[in-house]
C-alpha cells in the first residue's frame, strides 16, 4: 500500500513522521510533495526511503491512499489539478476542518474521508477524529482505523460535531500548556524553583492526569474531588480558579466557532465560484 501526502508542513509532517516512528508506514510506501518543496525535502533527509515527488500528477497516480493536508484556501486548486487523475477505488483524506465532505465529493469521484489529527499523535497518543463519506466502505474504514490506531485512538464522529470536538482534542493540548506555562511562570517567579524542574514536573502531571482520565477510570469531577480536601490548600485554589475562569471557555468555543464560521464561509465561495 501507497501512501500520498500533498502538503508536508505542520500536521502533515507530524503524521507523516508519527506513521514512519510507529511502524505504521516504512519509508519507501510514502510519497511527498509540498509547494515549498524544501519542506519536503527535509522530511526525506530524515527519513530516507520517502518517495518525493516534485509533481502532484506523478504523486495521485502512485498512491493507494492520499491524505490532503493543504490549507483551506489551497483546496480548489488542488482539487483541479487531481480530479482527472483520481481513481473510483482511492481513498481521498482531508486533515482541513472547513472543508467539508461534501465539498470533496462534489469534485472527486472517489472515496472520502476526512480526520483531524492532533500534535499528540507525534507520541502516540492522543485521539484522531474520523468523518466518512457516502462511498466509504466499512473494510475501507477499518483500514484507515488500522493505520491511525498505531499513532492514536480513532474516533468516529459526526461532521456536524467536528469543531467543538477538535476543540478539546487538537486544540486542546495549546490550551492545557498555556496553562501549564502560566502555573510554571508563577511557581519561578514566587519561589525560585528552576524553570526546568517546574517544566519537568508539570509534563508529568500531564502525563499522569491523562492516564487517570482514561485508564484510570476518573472524570474531571471525581478527580478534582478525589484530590481536594474541604477546607484544604487544593480545594481553596480551585475556588479561587473558578472564580476568576468563570464563563472563559464559553467565550473561547464562541470564538473558535466565529473563525470556524468565516472559513467555511470562505470556502464556499472558493468552492463553487465559476472560473
Amino acid at each position: 500500500m501507497n501512501v500520498g501526502f500533498i502538503g508536508t508542513g505542520s500536521m502533515g509532517g507530524v503524521l507523516i513522521q508519527a506513521f514512519i516512528k510507529s511502524n505504521a508506514l516504512k519509508p519507501d510506501q510514502i510519497l511527498i510533495t509540498n509547494r515549498t518543496i524544501k519542506k519536503a525535502e527535509q522530511l526525506v533527509e530524515m527519513h530516507p526511503g520517502i518517495h518525493l515527488s516534485h509533481s502532484i500528477q506523478e504523486l495521485v497516480i502512485h498512491s493507494d491512499i492520499l491524505f490532503l493536508c493543504v490549507k483551506p484556501m489551497e483546496f480548489r486548486s488542488v482539487l483541479d489539478i487531481i480530479a482527472p487523475l483520481i481513481r473510483k477505488e482511492q481513498v481521498i483524506v482531508s486533515i482541513t476542518s472547513p472543508v467539508l465532505i461534501r465539498h470533496l465529493e462534489s469534485k472527486l469521484p472517489c472515496k472520502i474521508a476526512k480526520i483531524i489529527p492532533s500534535i499528540t499523535n507525534f507520541e502516540r497518543s492522543g485521539a484522531t477524529l474520523c468523518m466518512y463519506g457516502s462511498l466509504m466502505t466499512d473494510k475501507d474504514k477499518e483500514l484507515l482505523e488500522s493505520l491511525l490506531c498505531h499513532i492514536s485512538a480513532p474516533v468516529r464522529i459526526d461532521e456536524r460535531h467536528a469543531r467543538v470536538t477538535s476543540d478539546i482534542s487538537s486544540i486542546g493540548p495549546a490550551f492545557m500548556a498555556f496553562f501549564v506555562e502560566q502555573l510554571v511562570q508563577a511557581a519561578v517567579e514566587l519561589t525560585g524553583i528552576s524553570r526546568g524542574e517546574a517544566n519537568r514536573l508539570a509534563g508529568e502531571m500531564l502525563l499522569g492526569t491523562g492516564l487517570l482520565l482514561t485508564s484510570g477510570g476518573y472524570s474531571p469531577e471525581t478527580l478534582q474531588q478525589r484530590v481536594s480536601v474541604p477546607g484544604g490548600i487544593t480545594a481553596k485554589a480551585l475556588q479561587l480558579l473558578q472564580k476568576r475562569t468563570d464563563g472563559i471557555f464559553l467565550d473561547v468555543i464562541k470564538a473558535t466557532h466565529a473563525k470556524y464560521e468565516e472559513d467555511l464561509n470562505k470556502v464556499e465561495e472558493m468552492m463553487y465560484e465559476v472560473k
